[in-house]
């Protein structure tokens, strides 16, 4: 179980979840975006409820392992569609083409290459 910590409010959620916040919130602030999520969370006095969180460039988060009574909050769909979030973020990498293609400019006789001017 994690402690996050944020805007002055505290509250517990399960380690992936908390893992996936993170991930998303760090995602974000690259690329200099917010958004808002809703994370299930365990309020101090011990009552579930989803929490809304505005996360981007801005977001000072902390997250601290505790020990709590009670089962871990887990999501597994929230995790993965954050995850899924923040894999759109990333920066695109060039993919080599396949071998055996042609690659280059082609010229108007379709071979490759430029043709003469």
């Amino acid at each position: 179980m994690r402690r996050i910590v944020y805007a002055g409010s505290v509250f517990y959620t399960g380690d992936e979840l908390a893992e996936a916040l993170l991930e998303y919130a760090r995602a974000l602030g690259q690329q200099g975006v917010a958004d808002t999520v809703f994370i299930p969370g365990r309020t101090m006095q011990g009552d579930v409820d989803m929490v809304e969180m505005l996360v981007g460039p801005a977001s000072q988060i902390v997250s601290e392992p505790v020990e709590l009574i009670g089962p871990e909050l887990q999501d597994p769909k929230l995790v993965d569609r954050l995850r899924g979030l923040t894999a759109q973020l990333a920066p695109r990498r060039p993919q080599a083409e396949p071998a055996g293609t042609e690659t280059g400019a082609t010229g108007t006789d379709g071979r490759p290459g430029f043709d003469d001017l």
